[in-house]
Order: structure tokens, then C-alpha cells, then sequence
């Protein structure tokens, strides 16, 4: 039987990562039994993101946003569109990726892996280096919890499939059973945290949450720090703090909250401390 799977990406005014990105998903190798279909949310872009993805990639289909998305909200806006469809799987991948060729093979080789282990489908991370350092830039992470904040520690890929608690979704393939179980990423997240959330409450649902074997393309970790400097205002930190180009305060306390409830008074005072102090902080993160 033909197993069919939604690619979701959404993107905002860097239509030549954009382009780049759907050229390397198109150089892919598709595996036998697999047929893909591509959904993309063209979150107000400026620049002709959707004119040049429509010239060159015409079978991509453009849903348009208002400009106001931010990455986790374009993606819930996708897959909010596609849930319906029958759709047998789903990849989720950021507009930012330049995918190796057997990615494709890897995730759907993990898929079997979870139904021959585990009789059930789940949830498959592939891991994405930095091209100037080769370093993992994004993948699954193990994770302790303690009163004294959350630990986490990247899983390097093997050549089998590994175990993980928490992912990122640059490159995040999810069967549909997980969709039946839990859904899909939450609403209540505009920009970050999304992928965290979702990753790990399929973990605590005992759905697989698993690493795939090797590299599955490039990206460049751009995250920035998610508190201002020493030298910003007090106003301009709490700004940075509460923006979705920040720390999103609001949301991270609601993840924290909802996932790691024993940490949040510890990572409350911590997150106020950098904003307040950020010299002391800088001092103690060293």
C-alpha cells in the first residue's frame, strides 16, 4: 500500500532559502511505497517568496498568512490544513534546510524500525549539522529533570536508530499515529518551543521519539540568545524578553509550567535574573 506524506514548511522573506531548501527536497531520493505531497504557509513574505516557488516548484501548494504567523503558528496553520486529507505521515521541515539526498530513506527506514520494536508508530528526528563546523546544529536531546532547572544533552546520531525525549522539527518526520493521539503542535505557541512540546508530550504518551540514523541535511543554528546584553536598557531587555525574537516569555513559562512543573521556580528567578542582571548572568553562565 502507498503510504502518503505531507511535507509542511512554512517561511517568511528568505525566498532564497526557501528555493534552496524545495530544490534539495526535490534531489531526494524518494522510497519506494512513498509519494509526497508539498504544503508551504507564505507567511506575508516581501521579497516574491510565493511567486518564485510558484514559478519553480508549480505542484507546491501555497497557503498565504497574514504576515503574523511566526514559524510555530505558520506550521500549525499548515498542518491545520492537511489534518484531513488522509495523510499517512507528515514532514515537518525548516525552510533553512538543504536536505541530504537519502534523508527520506533514513526516516522512513526509522519508521519500520518503530513498528518491527515498538508495534507502533512515532516520531523521527533527523539531525542537521552547521556546514562551516560539521557540529550537530539540530536534532534529539535527552533531558534530567531536577529542582535546579533541565539538563539537556544532544544525541549524537548512529547507525541505528537511537532513543530521544525532545526534538527539534527541522527535519521531523510524525506518523499519524501520534497525530490520533495527541494531535498536533499546540496552538498556544507562536514562534519557539512548539517542537519541544510536542516531541515530549509524545514521549510521556510512551509514543517512540526516536534519533535517525546519520545526517539528514545542513542548517545553521541561528538561535541567539534569548536575553540582552548589559549594555540594553531595562526596557529593551523586558522587550527582548516577552518578543518572539527573544526568549517569548509567556510561552516559555507555559512549557516549563506544563511539562516541568518542579523547575519552574527555579527557572523563573533564573530568566528575571538575566534580565535584571546581565552581567551576573553572563558571570555564573561561565
Amino acid at each position: 500500500m502507498i503510504q502518503k506524506i505531507a511535507v509542511l514548511i512554512t517561511c517568511h522573506n528568505r525566498k532564497d532559502k526557501t528555493l534552496a531548501c524545495l530544490t534539495s527536497l526535490y534531489n531526494c531520493i524518494i522510497p519506494d511505497g512513498y509519494v509526497l505531497d508539498i504544503f508551504m504557509v507564505d507567511d506575508g513574505s516581501k521579497d516574491g517568496t510565493a511567486s518564485a516557488v510558484n514559478e519553480r516548484f508549480p505542484l507546491v501548494k501555497i497557503i498565504y498568512g497574514s504576515g503574523n504567523l511566526f514559524w510555530a503558528g505558520g506550521m500549525h496553520v499548515v498542518w491545520s490544513e492537511v489534518i484531513n486529507k488522509g495523510y499517512d505521515n507528515y514532514l515537518l521541515i525548516n525552510d533553512d534546510v538543504v536536505l541530504f539526498e537519502n534523508v527520506l530513506q533514513s526516516m522512513t527506514d526509522t519508521h519500520q524500525y518503530a513498528l518491527t520494536h515498538y508495534g507502533i508508530g512515532g516520531i523521527y528526528v533527523s539531525s542537521t549539522v552547521d556546514k562551516s563546523t560539521n557540529n550537530i546544529s539540530y536534532g534529539g536531546t535527552l533531558i534530567r529533570k531536577s529542582l535546579f532547572g533541565i539538563e539537556y544533552k544532544v544525541v549524537v546520531p548512529s547507525d541505528v536508530p537511537l532513543n530521544c525525549q525532545i526534538t527539534n522539527a527541522n527535519i521531523l518526520f510524525v506518523n499519524s499515529h501520534v497525530v490520533e493521539k495527541i494531535g498536533i503542535f499546540d496552538p498556544k505557541f507562536k514562534q519557539s518551543f512548539a517542537d519541544y512540546d510536542y516531541s515530549f508530550t509524545a514521549y510521556e504518551n510512551s509514543l517512540p521519539v526516536l534519533v535517525c540514523p546519520g545526517i539528514g541535511g545542513y542548517c545553521k543554528n541561528d538561535h541567539v540568545n534569548n536575553w540582552s546584553s548589559v549594555n540594553s536598557t531595562v526596557k529593551k531587555r523586558i522587550a527582548h524578553l516577552y518578543s518572539p525574537k527573544g526568549l517569548e516569555y509567556k510561552e516559555y513559562m507555559y512549557y516549563i509550567r506544563k511539562h516541568f512543573p518542579l523547575s519552574l521556580p527555579y527557572l523563573f528567578i533564573m530568566v528575571w535574573l538575566k534580565t535584571f542582571f546581565p552581567g551576573i548572568w553572563d558571570k555564573y553562565k561561565k
